[in-house]
């Protein structure tokens, strides 16, 4: 695993920040509305890699949640004018958690092949439930002629229709979800939901509440999931049932595999890439979408960790100047701390610290 020293991880950290904040300061308004396209689609791919990553449950429903939060948003529009954000989106947010507790409740008790195909099942009632009743239009959707409103005692905050501001709450959104994300990793929570992911059996068998642990996940992957939706709808002014459908959960999912599901950055890594390609490829070729399969086939092959596999080729390592050499006295007998050290099973550190990483 790639290390980087402190210093040039947090000086890639901020010059990306930099860069990623003055982006509507230098580029055209098509490039920073591509932009907070993409940082959306990458908080989705976020999402998705708490449940498909760090959980190991492959969750087809994702994009349920997605569209949900969105018609939400339709819903609490007023004609006249912007939804109030600091309403519209908690209720948004409410409505996507109370679902995914009743769809994960019921989901998390099978396994494997299993869960996909409920998660699938539930997704597309979600996706029929719009599509075939009046609720929301139909399916020919509805439009959001506002964005949401964030004012303070009447005065206007933010104002969302111009794309700058759009886009900085967009990207502020994203860099608050993936600390978020970083926290729960590394917090005993996330350490219990890779061990469960590991080894669902002895998990239990240390008292883990595993069902408990993937609900949480599930339910926290939906709301972020459903937050992207939510600000998707705003930016577009319209909803539709295929924000619902199981083909963007089946993209979203490709973008997790491409950018790496063992990192918190690698599904965004992996929704850039992806929505980046398209756009490429279509503006210089008729069947872009065949080209894109055989190009991600092989990135998928030549990187099984991910694209975050290239920045081990190209940038320096840190930690690799091995173990220290043995002391030796002067008259070259083995120093018996150093065979000690050396003996399989007598470092308690080594078997303190190997136990450790594999519960």
């Amino acid at each position: 695993m790639i290390r980087l020293h402190p210093t040039m991880l947090r000086g890639l950290v901020a010059l990306t920040l930099i860069a990623a904040a003055a982006l509507p300061l230098l580029a055209p308004n098509y490039y920073v509305q591509f932009a907070s396209k993409a940082m959306l689609m990458g908080m989705v791919a976020l999402s998705l890699n708490l449940v498909v990553g760090y959980g190991g449950l492959v969750s087809l429903c994702h994009a349920a949640f997605f569209g949900l939060a969105g018609y939400m948003l339709g819903f609490m529009t007023p004609e006249s004018g912007g939804a109030s954000f600091w309403l519209s989106l908690p209720v948004a947010l409410l409505a996507v958690a109370v679902v995914a507790t009743i769809i994960g409740a019921l989901s998390l008790r099978t396994r494997g092949i299993y869960f996909i195909m409920v998660t699938l099942a539930f997704g597309e009632m979600l996706f029929y439930l719009f599509h075939d009743t009046k609720i929301g239009g139909g399916s020919d959707g509805m439009y959001i002629y506002f964005k949401p409103e964030i004012a303070l005692a009447g005065f206007a905050l933010i104002d969302l229709e111009k794309s700058s501001n759009f886009y900085w709450l967009v990207l502020a959104m994203l860099v608050g979800a993936i600390l978020l994300m970083t926290a729960i990793v590394k917090s005993p929570f996330g350490h219990a939901l890779q061990a469960a992911r590991d080894n669902e059996k002895r998990a239990l068998s240390l008292g883990f509440p595993v069902f408990r642990l993937r609900l949480v996940a599930f339910v926290v992957s939906a709301m972020i999931a459903g937050l992207a939706g939510y600000l998707s709808a705003a930016q577009f002014g319209f909803v539709a049932p295929q924000m619902l459908g199981w083909h963007l959960s089946a993209t979203v999912l490709v973008m997790v595999v491409l950018g790496g599901m063992s990192s918190v950055l690698g599904p965004v890594i992996g929704a850039f890439a992806l929505i980046g390609l398209e756009e490429i490829l279509k503006s210089s070729f008729e069947h872009w979408k065949l080209i894109k399969g055989l190009i991600i086939i092989a990135i998928v092959f030549a990187l099984p960790g991910g694209i975050r596999q290239l920045a081990e080729l190209v940038l320096p390592r840190r930690g690799d100047e091995g173990p220290p050499a043995a002391v030796t006295p002067a008259d070259g007998t083995p120093d018996p701390a150093n065979r000690r050290a050396e003996a399989p099973g007598t470092n308690p550190q080594a078997q303190t610290r190997g136990e450790f990483q594999h519960v």
